[in-house]
């Protein structure tokens, strides 16, 4: 058996209970920055069809640096789910049998709803994006005119999608998962990073719960927005 002296510092945080906290903790925040990124890029469709096309145009003509972005996000996902599960099964293993209750241990607790079913919602949320990286990023490929150029037409694309009932309501659905998740996901990470002080962590905690609603509701506003003709 190796010796855990001679492992190298990244196979060693990787094994370490406190290491995963940090590698799941570190990746979670990335991936709720990309998300308000991508969250906000989504809202261009209200101001036209151009200023969206313009974006994802743009994005696009980045090229190999795109390409790079995107694989470092893919890595990102998969450590963060791969090590989430880790700590799941390691946490039900470590308890003799499953509690019928939670109770604080004489101090105010911050478990939830969301604190208990992150694995549920980490679970649906990794699903539901290979079925939207195959309908939106590999999808059909419409073509429009911007500035004498021929480019993706995506909110054509965009528009077609959402104007079906299934996928706006079980996109807004996945979405409303994501809030719950991102409710436990971002003060989670903030305390496993340590950059949580006990001083603010009740403050923390509410602007985790703020953050985590409106990327949700600026994610859901889109398909309703097209579902119910608002937006076309």
């Amino acid at each position: 058996m190796e010796n855990a002296a001679s492992q190298p510092l990244i196979l060693k945080l990787y094994r370490s209970p406190i290491g995963k906290k940090l590698i799941t903790g570190g990746t979670g925040l990335a991936l709720a920055t990309f998300v308000l990124v991508h969250m906000v890029g989504n809202l261009l469709l209200f101001v036209s069809h151009e200023a969206y096309n313009a974006y994802a145009h743009h994005l696009a003509a980045m090229g190999p640096l795109l390409w790079l972005v995107e694989s470092v996000l893919l890595a990102g996902v998969l450590l963060h789910a791969a090590v989430g599960i880790q700590i799941f099964w390691g946490q039900r293993r470590s308890r003799s049998e499953n509690y019928a209750t939670y109770r604080s241990k004489g101090q105010p607790s911050l478990q939830s709803f969301s604190s208990r079913t992150m694995i549920v919602t980490g679970t649906v949320l990794g699903s539901f994006l290979v079925l939207h990286l195959a309908n939106f990023k590999f999808g059909p490929y419409y073509t429009t005119q911007l500035d004498g150029q021929a480019v993706r037409d995506l909110a054509r694309l965009v528009i077609a999608k959402f104007q079906n009932p299934l996928y706006a309501f079980s996109y807004s659905g996945v979405v409303l998962l994501l809030g719950v998740h991102l409710r436990h996901g971002i003060w989670s990470a903030l305390q496993s990073l340590g950059l949580m002080h006990q001083a603010v962590r009740f403050t923390v905690y509410g602007l985790s719960l703020g953050l985590a609603i409106a990327i949700a509701a600026g994610f859901m506003i889109l398909p309703l927005a097209v579902y119910f003709g608002l937006l076309t």
